[in-house]
C-alpha cells in the first residue's frame, strides 16, 4: 500500500510539461505502433479491455478517470463489453457517495470512474492529450496525422524507460528513467513483468502492459476519435466532390466566351 501511495505521489511529477514533451526535452520517447495512429486507424478492443484491466488492477489504487463515463465500457469502437460486464464492474470495483442516503454504495454505470487524489496522484482522464508531442513542422499537424498527438507514446515510453538505477536526493528517492527530461523521476516503477494476467494470454511483459494501459487512457481522453476521422474523411471527400463540381460549371460557363476577342 505504501508503495502505491508513494507511485501516486510521484507520478504528478512524473508527467513533464507539454512545452518540455514537445521539444523533446532530454528524455527519449519511443514511436509506438499503435492500432489508433493515421487517418483510417481504429482502436483495438481487445487492448483496450486489457488496458481497463491494468488500470484497474494497478492504477486505479492512485488515479482516478473523474471524466469518464463508466457506461462509455460498453461503447463500439472502445472496450466495448457486454451491458452486464459493465455494471458488475462498476459494482466490484468502485464505489460513489449517494447524498439522498448520505452514504457510499457500488458505483452503477450511470456514474463516473470516481475521482482518486491519493497522495496528490493527477487524473488521468485527459493525460493522454495533455501531453501532445508530435506537433510539426511548422504547427501544420502533419506529424499528428500520421504518428498521432504523441501522448501515448509517452506515456508507454515514462513505463517502459526505468533503467534500474536508483539514487537518493533530500531525502527522496529518484529512478533512473529514459523517457523523462533530466533522466530521473521520483516514481518508483508502477509495472513489473506478469504483474497481471490477461484472460487471452496476451503478453505481460512491462513494455506490452505500458502499451496495452496507454492506449487505454488514449481511448479515456478521445473516445469519439473513430467518428471524428469518419466525420473528416466525409468533410474532404465532399470537399474534394464540390471542388471538381465547380471547375467544371465554371468550365461550362465560360467555353462560349473563350477565344473571342472583343471589338
Amino acid at each position: 500500500m505504501l508503495k502505491k501511495l508513494a507511485i501516486g505521489a510521484a507520478f504528478a511529477l512524473s508527467l513533464a510539461p507539454a512545452a518540455s514533451f514537445a521539444a523533446g526535452g532530454s528524455g527519449h520517447v519511443e514511436d509506438f505502433d499503435f492500432s489508433f495512429e493515421g487517418p483510417f486507424g481504429t482502436y483495438d478492443t481487445n487492448q483496450l479491455q486489457r488496458g481497463l484491466q491494468i488500470y484497474t488492477e494497478v492504477c486505479a489504487a492512485c488515479h482516478g478517470l473523474k471524466q469518464v463515463p463508466l457506461r462509455t465500457l460498453a461503447d463500439e469502437g472502445g472496450p466495448n463489453l457486454p451491458a452486464d460486464q459493465v455494471r458488475a464492474y462498476a459494482a466490484e470495483n468502485f464505489s460513489v457517495y449517494d447524498p439522498v442516503e448520505d452514504e457510499d454504495r457500488p458505483a452503477k454505470p450511470t456514474d463516473h470512474f470516481p475521482a482518486n487524489t491519493n497522495a496528490g496522484a493527477p487524473d488521468l482522464s485527459l493525460m493522454a492529450k495533455a501531453r501532445a508531442g508530435f506537433h510539426g513542422p511548422y504547427g501544420s499537424g502533419m506529424n499528428q496525422l500520421f504518428k498521432g498527438i504523441g501522448g501515448a507514446e509517452y506515456i508507454a515510453s515514462l513505463l517502459d524507460g526505468y533503467t534500474g538505477e536508483e539514487k537518493e536526493e533530500a531525502g527522496t528517492i529518484f529512478y533512473g528513467n529514459t523517457a523523462f527530461p533530466g533522466g530521473w523521476i521520483s516514481m518508483a516503477p508502477p509495472l513489473s513483468d506478469e504483474q497481471v494476467e490477461f484472460v487471452d494470454g496476451h503478453a505481460n511483459d512491462v513494455k506490452s502492459m505500458s502499451k496495452d494501459v496507454s492506449a487505454f487512457l488514449m481511448w479515456s481522453a478521445e473516445p469519439k476519435m473513430m467518428a471524428r476521422k469518419q466525420a473528416g474523411f466525409v468533410g474532404v471527400l465532399f470537399l474534394t466532390l464540390l471542388s471538381v463540381m465547380l471547375y467544371l460549371t465554371n468550365k461550362r460557363l465560360w467555353a462560349p466566351h473563350k477565344g473571342k476577342k472583343s471589338s
